[in-house]
């Protein structure tokens, strides 16, 4: 889940409270390339406001003229598919043999409000949608639940947004921090010293000033969780990566040569680490990009979260499809 997913949540359920009829468009199916991925979603108002992407804008702009016309006739959740032919992926602007199917609903606002709670609460959340009988629940997520879809049954996964903790506010961490928001990052930045921590410039980032074993044991660092050593302190650093590499964080990265790599991973095998453990630090950090200027070591960074973040992702989600071919359960 990402922090867009996040807002149409809230944003459905304040338009709803406010007394505005809303619908809630998902992209349930793909096929070929399209703009936006599986669980995508946009909340429309009837006043024209609208709040998240299914297509980028145009699919968005088809629903709410079909919905100014005919919205007396969406009081049930329908599906629509967009992309039948290359005259209507050339007027949607969809990609070359792509399509969407739509999946447009009142707004649920029971079911909203208890994933919102879910959400904020750390708690990874599931909703499941049967879409030949129009209905749907939402249920804490179970081991190996992903966002996928089978014949009629469509599952979407909602949880946490990703996190990123910087140890060091070094100047790479300064160029890091603000890419990350704009993925959708919660980006924390852990430094004791606080002639560095003092002058961060990003208020949109939490700044902490324990040590670095202590703030990111108190963190619980789950399967949504970045953690990158950025201070060129072996002292810091270290700490840091003893903890995060025992956890289970998807991505664990440090900042260095192939030399101080090397090093580094031999003194944390004097500690209890195991090699498996040790095998999933990333370091020298970064996609082999050529990168040398701060600012360019911080993109090869944010490049290399997205390369690790999506290929897990789509192996949990080959896993999940394998798990659902033939087995959409009943909805209660």
């Amino acid at each position: 889940m990402d922090g867009m997913d996040l807002l149409v949540i809230r944003t459905a359920c304040e338009w709803s409270d406010a007394g505005h009829r809303c619908w809630l468009a998902t992209v349930v199916e793909t096929y070929g390339s399209a703009p936006r991925p599986l669980g995508s979603m946009a909340v429309l108002c009837e006043d024209g406001r609208v709040a998240g992407s299914v297509s980028g804008g145009c699919v968005e702009d088809d629903l709410m003229d079909w919905l100014h016309r005919d919205a007396v006739h969406v009081h049930t959740a329908q599906a629509f598919v967009y992309g039948h032919d290359a005259q209507e992926r050339a007027r949607l602007r969809l990609p070359c043999g792509g399509h969407l199917r739509i999946w447009l609903e009142p707004v649920p606002r029971r079911e909203l409000a208890t994933l919102l709670a879910g959400i904020e609460a750390g708690t990874l959340m599931r909703r499941e949608i049967k879409m030949d009988l129009g209905t749907s629940r939402v249920a804490r997520a179970v081991s190996g639940d992903v966002t996928a879809s089978s014949g009629q049954c469509f599952y979407q996964l909602l949880g946490p947004v990703r996190r990123l903790f910087l140890i060091g506010a070094s100047e790479v961490s300064r160029y890091l921090a603000p890419i990350a928001r704009t993925m959708d990052y919660r980006v924390t930045v852990i430094d004791p010293r606080s002639e560095y921590a003092d002058t961060w410039p990003h208020p949109d980032c939490e700044v902490v000033r324990d040590m670095p074993d202590d703030a990111l044991s108190a963190r619980m660092l789950d399967a949504h969780t970045a953690v990158i050593a950025l201070t060129h302190d072996p002292k810091l650093d270290d700490l840091a990566l003893m903890e995060a590499l025992k956890s289970a964080a998807f991505y664990v990265g440090a900042m260095g040569s192939v030399r101080t790599t090397k090093a580094r991973k031999e003194r944390l095998a004097m500690f209890e680490l195991t090699a498996q453990e040790i095998d999933r630090l990333h370091g020298p950090v970064g996609m082999d990009i050529g990168a040398r200027t701060p600012p360019e070591i911080a993109v090869s960074v944010a490049a290399d979260l997205v390369r690790v973040a999506r290929e897990a992702q789509t192996l949990v989600r080959r896993r999940g499809n394998a798990q659902m071919e033939g087995s959409c359960s009943t909805l209660e």
